[in-house]
């Protein structure tokens, strides 16, 4: 599973076990590791079918300023051009507001144009593109 390279999620103790983590990142009065921040997590779910996650980090260390922003999100590719990514990023800038955010920083590939519209179509503003370890990353601001 890409969200998760490190964790071995074979059996449903391990799962539990990568879910409760997922719970414990979001909650402020626990330490998160080095390097990295809080955040809370949504699946993005039809039925019982899994189509992506999106995440909200609580706030930026150098690293997310740079490349990873306030939000990231993933939607499977079977899944993909339904709308999905502009709804859930949607959703979740409702909730940053809660998290003391007005304005959050949503990054992406500088040649994904699904996510790179999903999140103009959201006011995200460009504020430049720029080339990081991870290739080049397009930076866009939401004001709330």
């Amino acid at each position: 599973m890409r969200l998760a390279p490190e964790a071995d999620l074979d059996s449903p103790e391990a799962f539990s076990a990568w879910v409760e983590q997922l719970h414990q990142q979001s909650d402020t009065s626990v330490a998160v590791g080095e390097g990295r921040v809080h955040a809370t997590h949504w699946w993005i779910v039809e039925d019982d079918n899994y189509l992506g996650a999106i995440d909200l980090r609580h706030y930026l260390n150098a690293f997310l300023l740079d490349v990873g922003g306030h939000i990231g999100y993933s939607i499977r590719p079977s899944a993909r051009r339904r709308g999905l990514a502009k709804w859930a990023l949607g959703a979740v800038l409702l909730k940053a507001p809660e998290f003391g955010l007005d304005r959050v920083l949503v990054t992406c590939d500088d040649d994904n144009v699904g996510s790179a519209r999903s999140i103009e179509r959201n006011g995200g503003v460009l504020e430049d593109i720029r080339t990081t370890d991870a290739g080049n990353k397009r930076r866009y601001w939401i004001t709330l």
